[in-house]
């Protein structure tokens, strides 16, 4: 890791004026791999674009497929353009179940009866569970014909199936994980980190753009920018941070999670009681010392401060989209949350939001996910018809259904160029920002609210259309990073000497990239999982108090107790399993690098 600039694919010239069209949340950023998406033409009528499968299938009949989605924001019928697309392509009706949404309880009570659903969209540890109690299908031999999802087999699916090998060891392929990059399993392409401090240039200008060494710091010129811009141009409040509570599923504060990352240390998926620097050591999230305490603190100290939304603890996450559209937020943290305000017009005027270092900083940040990011597809053991579930992801993969779920429609969002690649049409510049009216022949209202609420992909935007050259992700075509040499970005770049995020935290040795590592780490027994559980559930509970304690006090308090308390519900056992995983984690990420 001394020369993590190895892992990097140079790009081009980029901008931070993002214009991906498409919140993929989540949760999310070389050398080809030999394994290229197919070469599928948008079709011309409902049914083409996956002839090797549909001419078998009969599509007259309507189905309703019970989606199962963890990564969810949206719980119902899928409605809009995409639903009228799906329709008419393969006369499929999407019902999504959102455990976001209806709460952990949903998988529990589903999985119990038998039946979670007939598309699954799960975390891999719930895996482990659901291939020995028979709820999911095996999918070797329906893969095999699939015009798209068979390239992908030999590189991505049975490598990630064989690593369920308690549960799995004949390593058939049971499951197709989320977000697949083409690129390498140590590459790193993206222009920002998944997650930095990030902020309104305009605003942060506006109060002097002072250097930021610290967390104390940021706190201060969040306090300037506040004071100076209390409230939107057309009266709307600002808020200099703001928090949510729905995406607490990890077993920690989601939102102290991640700005750990800042600070050099991670949690693993499937842990819930550590962090894990790109060294390989662990601490206890409970350790005085740890980096998850430092962030709690820092919440603490800037709701002390009047900074963090008063809303915090009783708005979800599809109220803080509405505020990050608006551009009543200050501090992002998520590189993909400049796409709901950023555009090529504001980027003109120097209006956007984008990477402000902070210099004791060190993030740790894993590579593309070459071979995904936490959760898969599956088709539950008792789905309906499932040889027509298998035909939809098999278009989800296809050039056509990835063009769809991350660009919209040709013609209306983007447009070909002379030269054979894609550039955004003006109106795709702000269809998701502005949830601009879908003309009719499309399926009729907001772009945004029609959108795919799948909220996830097999193959990853990091992936090359074979069309175009180009990675589907219209951040990295070459007529989007000529649009975005705007003020904004020239401003920026001549500011800190650097291309983007990622090259400046580079060049300054403030970040280190390790290999993405999308695996098993096995299954809790029942013993563990129960002391898990209630460890968890206090454990955010707790981190939510101590943000909104009344004084210092009240949060050192607060934190004792949490250490005493989770000690008498399991912690250590918790732990040890946690630390058993993590070296698992820590062998895969060496060999990785030293297969490079």
């Amino acid at each position: 890791m001394n020369k993590p600039s190895k892992a990097i694919k140079k790009s081009a010239l980029l901008s931070f004026a993002s214009l991906f069209l498409v919140s993929v949340a989540l949760t999310g950023c070389g050398d080809e791999a030999n394994n290229k998406a197919a070469s599928t033409e948008p079709s011309k009528s409902p049914n083409s674009g996956t002839e090797a499968t549909s001419k078998a299938l009969d599509h007259s009949k309507p189905l309703t497929i019970t989606v199962f989605d963890n990564a969810a924001n949206y719980q119902g019928e899928q409605k809009g353009w995409y639903g009228k697309l799906i329709k008419d392509k393969f006369n499929i009706t999407l019902n999504i179940l959102a455990p976001q949404i209806a709460g952990d309880q949903l998988y529990k009570t589903r999985s119990a009866a038998g039946n979670l659903g007939d598309l699954l969209i799960v975390n891999n540890n719930q895996l482990e569970e659901l291939i020995p109690a028979g709820l999911i299908m095996d999918l070797t031999d329906k893969i095999k014909n699939t015009p798209n999802l068979s390239k992908y087999v030999d590189n991505h699916f049975k490598p990630f199936n064989a690593a369920f090998q308690k549960v799995n060891p004949s390593g058939k392929i049971y499951a197709l994980p989320t977000f697949e990059a083409d690129t390498s399993p140590t590459t790193y392409s993206e222009q920002i980190p998944y997650s930095s401090p990030i902020m309104p240039w305009d605003y942060y200008k506006g109060v002097g753009a002072p250097k930021l060494n610290n967390l104390d710091d940021l706190l201060n010129v969040l306090k300037q920018m506040h004071e100076k811009y209390p409230k939107t141009p057309d009266g709307k409040p600002i808020a200099p941070i703001t928090l949510w509570k729905d995406w607490d599923s990890r077993g920690t504060m989601e939102n102290a999670r991640w700005l750990s990352n800042w600070y050099g240390y991670e949690q693993p998926e499937g842990t819930t009681t550590m962090q894990l620097n790109a060294k390989g050591d662990i601490v206890p999230l409970i350790d005085d010392n740890s980096m998850y305490k430092k962030i709690l603190q820092f919440y603490f100290k800037a709701n002390q401060m009047g900074l963090v939304d008063p809303d915090s603890p009783t708005q979800d996450w599809n109220k803080v989209s509405e505020k990050l559209t608006n551009k009543q937020v200050f501090l992002l943290w998520y590189s993909w949350e400049t796409g709901f305000y950023n555009t090529i017009e504001r980027g003109k005027k120097g209006d956007g939001n984008v990477a402000i270092p902070i210099a004791d900083t060190h993030i740790i940040q894993s590579s593309d996910a070459y071979y995904g990011n936490g959760r898969a597809f599956a088709i539950g053991s008792k789905a309906n018809d499932p040889d027509r579930i298998m035909e939809f992801m098999d278009w989800l993969a296809s050039p056509e259904g990835l063009r769809y779920y991350v660009n919209g429609f040709e013609g209306f969002n983007y447009e070909k160029t002379a030269d054979g690649k894609f550039k955004l049409t003006e109106v795709g510049q702000t269809a998701f920002q502005k949830n601009t009216p879908v003309p009719d022949q499309y399926g009729g209202g907001g772009y945004q609210d029609g959108q795919s609420k799948l909220n996830t992909m097999i193959i990853s935007d990091f992936a090359k259309d074979p069309m175009t050259g180009e990675f589907y992700n219209s951040n990295y075509w070459a007529a989007t990073i000529e649009a975005n040499k705007t003020a904004l970005t020239t401003d920026w770049q001549n500011t800190y000497k650097a291309e983007n995020a990622t090259d400046y935290y580079l060049k300054n040795k403030m970040i280190d990239i390790v290999p993405n590592i999308n695996t098993s780490l096995g299954s809790d027994s029942s013993e563990i999982k129960n002391k898990r559980s209630q460890i968890s559930d206090y454990v955010k509970n707790t981190s939510w108090k101590m943000v909104f304690a009344k004084n210092q006090a009240e949060f050192d308090k607060l934190w004792e107790m949490m250490k005493k308390d989770v000690i008498g519900l399991g912690w250590n056992d918790v732990f040890a399993s946690d630390t058993e995983k993590a070296q698992k984690i820590i062998k895969m990420r060496a060999d990785a690098l030293a297969k490079k």
